[in-house]
């Protein structure tokens, strides 16, 4: 089964998300700005979400995660709970 680590931030606006990705790849550090800005818990761990396989997470996150570049912020990612940065760091 396909498994990825990946790290996200969530927060409750697109402009918001986009402003966000504008300041990592500005050179700010991904988890700082999780630890500062995600409304999710995971935020306080730097965004991390530890490893999970196909199917655990909701499709919008699947597809981006199992298919998307490693080690690059991919989007705004818009689901259920609101925008997300995603950065997925493995695939296997």
């Amino acid at each position: 089964m396909a498994t990825a680590t990946a790290r996200h931030i969530l927060v409750d606006s697109e402009a918001k998300c986009e402003a966000l990705k504008a300041e990592i790849e500005g050179g700010r550090d991904f988890a700082d700005v999780a630890r500062e800005h995600s409304s999710c818990p995971s935020g306080r761990q730097g965004g991390d979400l530890g490893s999970f396989g196909r199917g655990q997470m909701v499709r919008e996150f699947d597809e981006v995660v199992f298919s998307g570049e490693l080690n690059k912020v991919h989007g705004p990612v818009k689901t259920q709970f609101g925008y997300h940065l995603l950065e997925v760091t493995s695939r296997s």
